[in-house]
């Protein structure tokens, strides 16, 4: 029997949580330990491990920082009540807020000076989903899949858009939209796509191999949405197994029990280590031959935040 492993591409890290990792990284090196970071700075055990090795603390709320501290934002997005309290509170902050997310936050916003209700499609209890709600309580309404299409309730029927958690499947959120549509026709769409691209590319890749495997394994944490979702679609796409493992440990051998075939992903938040992990421990059961049928560019990369150079 043959073994190969097809390994997607793109995989791992995007430029919003390179960006994330960065900033905690260039604080400790510039300031030292302890630098306060509210919430994961991304959803990945290993990187947040990583980090309190080297002096972030990590904490729930601002008040849990002692007064003066410096606080970093994570990469999902925060509620301007958030910076209410760090104010208040007198906190050095440092925002670590993805920019794809940000746009979604200023096009909420916009919206909702404009009249509109806004429905976010998303999942509850998300960081990103309470940080972009926090921007216009009285204006966004939670829609989290097509069932809940049929219950929301809006001021004007005319006036309303959609706008999306951004990493969301796109398939799952697209069958939201038509649900939407179908009760609310003059539903206005965002003028950018929602969903960040690196959600996008890493959900394609997988669509394009998981026909060919027996199994798909994403690498990533389970409070990682997008990592959930890359299992959501190697299923939907046709893998007749797949599962969702943070590090090689996790693996099940059973799982390879006559599978010639194997895909491996990684959600946007997972280090290229753990990967690498998986393969080694994957060559040693004979899975030596590994194929990268495609690759997708991704050539994006933002800047570090402003005030990581100020004070």
């Amino acid at each position: 029997m043959s073994s190969r492993i097809l390994l997607a591409s793109p995989r791992g890290y995007c430029a919003g949580v390179d960006r994330a990792v960065q900033v905690v990284e260039q604080a400790l090196a510039r300031w030292g330990p302890p630098v306060y970071v509210r919430h994961e700075i991304v959803h990945n055990k290993y990187v947040v491990r990583a980090l309190e090795a080297k002096g972030a603390v990590f904490v729930d709320q601002c008040h849990q920082a002692p007064p003066g501290a410096r606080v970093i934002f994570s990469a999902h997005g925060i509620a301007p009540d958030v910076h209410d309290e760090a104010a208040a509170r007198h906190l050095r902050t440092i925002d670590a807020t993805c920019p794809l997310v940000t746009k979604v936050h200023k096009e909420a916003l916009r919206y909702a000076e404009a009249g509109y209700d806004i429905l976010l499609i998303g999942h509850a209890g998300h960081e990103e989903v309470i940080g972009t709600m926090g921007e216009a309580p009285d204006r966004i309404h939670l829609v989290n899949g097509p069932d809940e299409a049929a219950t929301v309730s809006v001021r004007d029927p005319d006036k309303v858009v959609w706008l999306s958690q951004t990493t969301l499947s796109v398939d799952e959120a697209m069958a939201t939209v038509e649900a939407l549509k179908a009760r609310f026709p003059a539903l206005v769409a965002p003028p950018g796509d929602d969903i960040c691209y690196a959600t996008q590319n890493r959900q394609q890749a997988i669509k394009e191999i998981a026909p060919h495997c027996g199994l798909v394994l994403v690498v990533g944490s389970t409070n990682s949405s997008n990592s959930r979702r890359l299992v959501e679609v190697a299923l939907a796409a046709g893998a007749p197994d797949a599962h969702l493992i943070d590090t090689v440990s996790e693996l099940d051998e059973a799982w390879l029990t006559g599978v010639e075939t194997i895909g491996v992903t990684s959600g946007a938040s997972v280090p290229e280590i753990l990967v690498t992990q998986l393969l080694d421990h994957l060559a040693a059961q004979g899975y030596t031959d590994i194929e990268t049928p495609s690759t997708i560019a991704e050539p994006q990369t933002f800047a570090l935040p402003r005030s990581l150079s100020h004070g």
